[in-house]
């Protein structure tokens, strides 16, 4: 008669399994606080208890059909720790007398084929993997885990909240404060695009407005270009009303501005000027002598 596996057991296996299936269907450990999984554990818990009463039943049923031999070999068995016969089922090696009691009678070559059983532990771990891979497969086919769309888009919106979370945190960024970086320039480009090509074209080489890609400038408040441009964007043009204040105004942030200040500068002074003879504007204002960053 085989020994049965402990309800302490049998219940840390179910609470593992529950943790397992709630999470490929929630998503997070949001679970471990709710009542409703600690409901399905006790329920579970009280499941194993009954399960286990039946199994005391049979087993003494069968218990007092063994021989007397047989009884003092069970009991002899039954207290071994059940660890230490999950231990030896999976690594004891079988002695002579009892590799020769399950010796299957066909060989070949030499080589003889033992009637041996599966390991508990082998055993465990296949139905595990069987009942996880058909959870797993209905919570991927029913909800949304595991889809990689889905798990981009959360991702994306945690992403921008925190980014949101940060900037509001941070003071604003002022033309004392704003520095050129040349990892503004992606995304000054594009706030250009939106705020400035309408006038100066989407590579600044001037339109309406003047080309901001030569050293001649209509306005020089500023020692240096790119405080210059970020004091332009922030205040306006005192002369051309088309260049309006579009950080006093609200239009754009302090760090958009400093952003696109950067695009300015990189256009200016990190890449060749577009003349007229290529299409942009001709010169206005006076020559520049910008000093250094």
């Amino acid at each position: 008669m085989k020994q049965r596996t402990p309800v302490v057991v049998n219940i840390l296996i179910i609470i593992g399994l529950l943790i397992v299936f709630y999470y490929l269907f929630v998503q997070s450990y949001a679970f471990l606080a709710s009542p409703y999984f600690w409901g399905t554990v006790v329920i579970g818990a009280i499941l194993a208890y009954i399960h286990n009463s039946i199994g005391d039943l049979i087993e003494n049923n069968k218990f007092k059909k063994l021989s007397a031999e047989e009884k003092a070999a069970y009991l002899a068995e039954k207290k071994v720790p059940f660890l230490k016969r999950m231990y030896e089922s999976a690594f004891k090696k079988q002695s002579a007398t009892e590799e020769k009691d399950i010796l299957i009678d066909h060989g070949f070559d030499g080589i003889m084929e033992l009637d041996n059983q599966l390991p508990k532990w082998w055993v465990g771990l296949f139905y595990f993997g069987t009942a996880f891979c058909i959870v797993y497969i209905a919570a991927y086919s029913f909800t949304d885990f595991a889809h990689p769309i889905s798990e981009y888009e959360k991702e994306y919106k945690e992403q921008i909240a925190s980014i949101a979370e940060y900037e509001k945190s941070q003071p604003p960024v002022t033309i004392e404060t704003a520095k050129y970086s040349a990892d503004n320039i992606a995304d000054g480009k594009e706030l250009f695009k939106t705020n400035c090509a309408s006038c100066h074209k989407e590579d600044g080489s001037g339109g309406i407005g003047p080309n901001l890609t030569d050293n001649y400038w209509i306005n020089q408040p500023e020692k240096t270009l790119f405080k210059n441009v970020f004091h332009m964007d922030w205040n306006g043009s005192p002369t051309n009303p088309a260049m309006r204040a579009f950080g006093k105004n609200g239009e754009v942030s302090g760090a958009e501005i400093e952003k696109i200040a950067a695009y300015v500068y990189h256009i200016n002074q990190e890449q060749p000027p577009v003349t007229p003879a290529q299409g942009g504007a001709a010169p206005q204002g006076t020559e520049a002598h910008w000093e250094k960053e």
